[in-house]
């Protein structure tokens, strides 16, 4: 195996929509699924891939409407249907029991799917993928709900008359990428960049993830049925959370006391994006988590 493997990509169809992931290939290994969030693609995950495909078969698929996968024909985006793309290619790679690492949207899909497939699952890491914190969770409960559906109908109608923002070169997106993250390194952005645009006829760069993921259905909105599912996962569960973020902490806010196995790891001087903010701790917590047998101390090799 090469010290600085590189993925292959293959698509599988999934409720009608062809849907791509990365294969970084060691096969006989145990299987590692990486799942990134909202608004991102599989590309996010190539530094963390590319150390741990020493010693797991990693798999990192993009989310459909988003990186290489289709988009939705009718923008809806519920929150089942990420789940049963997930479900689908884990039964399609017949691997179980697996490990998986999520961020944001994609710990949220991941945690859903441990505990509905528990014995599907043998150890699973959620970087900030609990969703909404109960405060604003009740705020959003406190909204009548046709007042709800009226604002969505009335967002989608307007963006529906909005040309998709582009960018006049690859700078111009890096820079709006920088300014999403500001922790991160130039290498880092011009990275995530490149492998999250599409170049258009006029020249010009857009994102590849659908417009339409922004403002998601009201009936796809679920985080407060979440609890029902952590409370269902059996395997070790290792949540994680960037200091500098605006997430809420799960031990304080009382959400980590529905997980029957699970522990908090902060992360200093570490955003939303705690993976790339600090990823020499990311991958030496993450190796110690999934593989207490590997050697300590073994992260050689690829930086971001």
């Amino acid at each position: 195996m090469p010290a600085a493997p590189t993925p292959t990509s293959h698509f599988f169809t999934s409720l009608r929509s062809r849907l791509h992931y990365l294969d970084w290939g060691n096969p006989s290994a145990p299987l590692l699924i990486l799942v990134h969030g909202g608004f991102d693609h599989a590309h996010s995950w190539d530094w963390t891939a590319r150390v741990l495909a020493r010693d797991f078969h990693v798999i990192a698929p993009d989310l459909r409407g988003h990186g290489d996968s289709a988009w939705s024909p009718t923008g809806a985006y519920p929150i089942a249907h990420f789940v049963y793309d997930l479900s689908l290619l884990l039964d399609l790679l017949d691997r179980s029991p697996v490990n998986i690492i999520g961020h944001s949207l994609g710990g949220s899909i991941s945690l859903r799917f441990a505990g509905l497939f528990p014995e599907k699952v043998d150890r699973i890491i959620a970087i900030e993928g609990l969703g909404l914190s109960p405060d604003a969770l009740d705020q959003r409960n406190e909204q009548a709900s046709p007042d709800v559906w009226r604002d969505w109908i009335e967002g989608r109608r307007a963006r529906a008359h909005r040309t998709p923002r582009s960018y006049p070169t690859l700078e111009a997106a890096v820079g709006r990428m920088r300014e999403r993250n500001e922790k991160l390194t130039l290498e880092q952005a011009m990275h995530l960049t490149q492998h999250g645009i599409n170049r258009n006829e006029d020249g010009s760069y857009s994102w590849k993830f659908d417009p339409y993921l922004k403002g998601i259905a009201p009936e796809a909105a679920s985080d407060g049925e979440l609890p029902s599912f952590w409370s269902r996962i059996t395997c070790p569960t290792l949540l994680y959370l960037g200091r500098d973020s605006w997430a809420s902490n799960p031990a304080k806010d009382g959400r980590i006391a529905h997980f029957r196995d699970a522990s908090l790891t902060e992360f200093d001087n570490a955003g939303h994006w705690l993976h790339h903010d600090q990823f020499d701790r990311f991958i030496a917590e993450t190796q110690r988590f999934l593989s207490p047998q590997l050697k300590q101390g073994a992260v050689a090799g690829v930086r971001p």
